[in-house]
């Protein structure tokens, strides 16, 4: 099973071989699974980091506007009854946070274009029960500083660090997310087959 040390040790590597790009290239896990059944063990799950991977374009779907983040008011859901402005709308956004009372409407009028898109505010990460600035922040800060891990395919690829950050950051990160990722897996480590790091531009590291 990987640790830190093997994880630090193909990040090195990969700074080995970086190419230099004039951007913030993104650090990729992908773990490669084995003996699993995707019908009966796949799996959603929001993993938040140690260190922040990006400010993620949040909108959220409130009663009254906000002044921290862009707001589609309940008022304005008429605008979006063709389903191509909801494509234009969710391709603006990384991600969606909503007032709980609207979500029956938010789903009757946004869940077939929100849902597939794996976008539709979730319990677990982007739901207020109050329109204030206080737990909006809250929410933000942990958007900006979770992952997502939807299971599709037996290769999971998640997006879990900054090339910006350090060795050490990295790999916190990494770890966070690699040990929620066994921990979720019917046979824990028995399902992985094999695990790798990558930067955006670079071909992958594997981690031994």
């Amino acid at each position: 099973m990987a640790n830190n040390e093997k994880f630090l040790k193909a990040v090195k590597q990969l700074r080995q071989t970086e190419k230099k790009v004039n951007f913030d290239q993104t650090v990729d896990l992908i773990v490669n699974l084995k003996n699993f059944n995707l019908k009966r063990d796949s799996f959603n799950i929001f993993v938040q980091v140690p260190n922040k991977i990006k400010d993620k374009k949040v909108g959220g779907f409130f009663e009254k506007k906000s002044e921290l983040i862009d707001t589609i008011k309940q008022t304005e859901f008429v605008k979006y009854k063709e389903k191509k402005d909801m494509k234009k709308l969710i391709k603006k956004y990384d991600f969606f946070m909503a007032n709980a009372k609207l979500m029956p409407t938010i789903a009757t009028n946004f869940g077939r274009v929100l849902g597939p898109a794996g976008k539709m505010p979730n319990p677990q990460l982007g739901i207020v029960a109050v329109e204030e600035d206080a737990a909006i922040k809250v929410i933000l800060e942990k958007i900006n500083s979770t992952v997502r891990i939807i299971v599709k395919e037996p290769s999971i690829k998640v997006g879990v660090a900054k090339e910006s950050l350090t060795d050490e950051q990295i790999v916190k990160n990494i770890m966070k997310v690699y040990n929620a990722i066994v921990d979720k897996l019917p046979k824990k480590a028995e399902n992985v087959k094999s695990i790798y790091i990558k930067f955006s531009m670079d071909k992958p590291v594997k981690v031994e």
